[in-house]
Parts: structure tokens; sequence; C-alpha cells
């Protein structure tokens, strides 16, 4: 019997044995709210900004976090499963380890330009807050050869620079879900469930099994982790992944599945943070307090992914077939506007990765411009959408320079 563990054999094994991929062009629909989860992730990462008091983490469980990582994992299956497909799953897996290589020192660069710039503010004057500290970054500055060591090896991760490393180790876990997808998709299946139900450190300890929880440690000196557990959040990445591979079929659209899904979405508001702070249920308050871990972030509690299925399967279907409703006709003045509006978020959603990490380091920047001018509506409404413009910028400029230009000139 061949073994899966062979490499060989599983580069001479096609694809088509389990699953066919249905998919192999982008989709608009990828694009665009992938491009709309960067612009919230920017308004969710500069301080104290009010536009947060509204984005749609506030009504639900889930939040642009999953919208960044389901598509993400949707994205994959396009960009990497066909590279699996095509040259079999030992270069597929090495373009795998490539893209995580891009990531690592994506996060490094990001770490030491918002390190350095925090640590700019602190030598520029005497402000009423030490900015190295808002990231707890004082004993990377007080002590930094271990924690230099630490960022390399990842065993160092503060809580603001978690979303990448977590990125990396769900994208080293691909190679073995496509290997196990030409045995059997239970296989995957199993796989993926498996590896939640271990980061679930409240159900672990539940059972008296806490010793078997899955996580990194994220720095020498306590036993804090990451917050983004890579073994709870890949269900919902290899959730993306597995619609975009065929190897879940599409979803029908039809009016029960619709009134489903609506229903448990209205049914997370008197639960969130609007349902508590502005409509009053106060009895939601201790409700939260005693299933935390039902819609824990770091682990990924299992009401976050039934709530980001329900509100993702009503975008599908607002979306249209292919996103045909998300493309304005008509030649009039509001129809236009949203085509030029579409076709800024699409960029940023194409670009996630740079537009991402310049978002980090720009949230940063903006909320000290917010702390020395002050907080007001205007100001905070300007910087907003100055962020916005700077991330479309950001998004074209990168895919200019992807385009190679200089290599049209004669």
């Amino acid at each position: 019997m061949t073994s899966v563990a062979d490499p060989s054999m599983i580069h001479r094994r096609p694809a088509q044995a389990v699953a066919a991929p249905v998919v192999s062009t982008r989709d608009i629909r990828l694009d665009f709210f992938r491009g709309l989860a960067m612009f919230i992730i920017l308004c969710a990462h500069t301080p104290n900004n009010f536009f947060t008091n509204w984005i749609p983490a506030r009504w639900g469980f889930s939040d642009a976090t999953e919208m960044f990582v389901f598509c993400s994992g949707m994205a994959s299956a396009i960009a990497f499963g066909r590279t699996f497909d095509r040259v079999g799953w030992v270069l597929g897996t090495g373009r795998v380890g490539y893209r995580i290589w891009q990531v690592y020192w994506a996060h490094l660069c990001m770490f030491f330009a918002i390190a350095t710039l925090l640590a700019t503010f602190d030598v520029m004057g005497d402000f009423q807050k030490t900015y190295v500290a808002t990231l707890n970054l004082q004993r990377f500055f007080a002590d930094p050869a271990p924690q230099l060591v630490g960022l390399f090896t990842l065993t160092y991760v503060p809580n603001y620079f978690d979303i990448l490393p977590m990125y990396m180790v769900i994208l080293a876990m691909m190679p073995l879900m496509v290997a196990l997808s030409r045995i059997s998709l239970w296989m995957v299946a199993l796989a993926c469930v498996l590896l939640w139900l271990f980061a679930q450190a409240a159900l672990l300890d539940l059972l008296g099994l806490g010793h078997l929880h899955l996580s990194f440690p994220a720095e020498p000196w306590s036993d804090r982790t990451w917050f983004f557990n890579p073994f709870g959040w890949q269900l919902i990445f290899f959730t993306g992944f597995a619609f975009m591979r065929g190897w879940l079929p599409k979803p029908p659209v039809n009016l029960g599945l619709i009134l489903i899904a609506l229903a448990i979405v209205l049914v997370n508001v008197p639960l969130s943070n609007i349902g508590v702070r502005e409509f009053g249920f106060d009895w939601a308050r201790g409700w939260r307090i005693a299933n935390r871990p039902l819609f824990n972030k770091s682990d990924f509690g299992i009401l976050r992914y039934v709530h980001f299925l329900a509100l993702a399967y009503l975008c599908w279907a607002a979306a249209g077939d292919g996103g045909a409703r998300l493309r304005a006709v008509g030649s009039g003045t509001i129809a236009h506007i949203w085509r030029v509006v579409l076709k800024m978020v699409l960029k940023v959603g194409q670009q996630s990765l740079a537009v991402f990490v310049f978002s980090m380091v720009f949230a940063r920047f903006s909320g000290f411009v917010m702390d020395q001018i002050g907080r007001t509506t205007g100001n905070m409404i300007l910087a907003n959408f100055i962020g916005f413009g700077a991330l479309i910028v950001v998004a074209y400029t990168v895919s200019w320079f992807k385009s190679h230009p200089w290599r049209a000139v004669k």
C-alpha cells in the first residue's frame, strides 16, 4: 500500500482523484470583502477612534478578522491550489513556503517600523504618555537581546503583532490539508475539527485535559500565549479554502436559508456590544461573562464561527452570482461614483498584505496625531478618511510595482 508520506507519490497523484477545484479565477466578491475588511481593520487599530463604536464587530460575535481570514483562505485556494494541481505536492509546498517567508519578513519589518515610530514619539518630546508602553514594548527596549531572539523565533509576539504569525502557521498547515484531501475530504474535516477542539482552552480545562491545549508562547517571562491561536483560527481559513477548492459545495440561495441566516444575525444583536451599550440589554452582560468561551476571540469560539457563516451567507446572497449586484449599472452620477469606489476597494483587497502592514503602522501614527490635536468629531472623521485614502494609494502603488512597468520600456 502506498503511503501518503511518500512525496513522490503525492506529486504524481492527480488532485481530481477526490475533488476537482471549481474556481481558477479571482472572484470580485473575494476582493471586495477583503478590501472592506482592510478599511475596518484600520479603524479598529486607530487608538480611541469613535468609528470603532459602529463597526460590524459591535453588532455580533464575529468581526473583520474573520472576514480577512476567511477571504485569505479563499484567495489561497486560487493562488496555491492551482500550483498543487499543476506541478504537484512538493513544488506546491515549496510555493507555500515561499509565501510564508514573505509574510515572515513583512511581520518583522512591521514590528521594527512600529517600534521605531513609537520610540521616535518618545524621543521627540515629553508627552502625557510613553508611546512604547501603549503596545507593551518596554521590555523590548529595556533588554533587547533576548527579545530579538524571541522576535525572530516567534516566541516573542506582542498582542498588536500576532495576526501575521497566526497566518503563517495556518499557511504551513495547507500542504497537510492538501495531502489529506487526496485520501479523503473527511480526513480534512476531521483534522480541522480536531485542531480546533484542542485549541479550546476552556473546553479542555472542563474535561481535565488543559495540558493538551495547543498554543504558542507569546513571551518568555509569562505564560501568555499568542492572542490569535492559529489552531483555532484555521477552521475559518480552511472553510474558505474548501469552498473555493470545491471541497464544499456552494450553498444554494433560497428564502429558507436566508431567513435562518438572518435570524442568527438578529439574535446576535442583543448579545452584542451594541445590544448592551445602546439598547440596554443588561441581562446580556451577565450572559456574556458566563459564556465567554463560546465567543472567545483568541481560540475562535464556536459562536464566532456560526455568526460569521450566517453573515457571510447573507452577503453571498446579496452580492448575487459572481458579485453581479456589486457592479452598478446605468450611467447616472451615483452609479458612476459607485463604480469608482468599487474599483478602489477591489484594488485594496487585491493587495491586502501590503495594505495591512501599512495600515498597522499608519494607525499608530494617526493615533499620535490625534493625541496632539484633539479627538474632535471633525478631526477623527478627517483622520479616518485620510487613512482610507492612504490605503488606496498604497494598493495602487504596490500594484504598479508588481506590474513591472520597466519591462515594457524598450
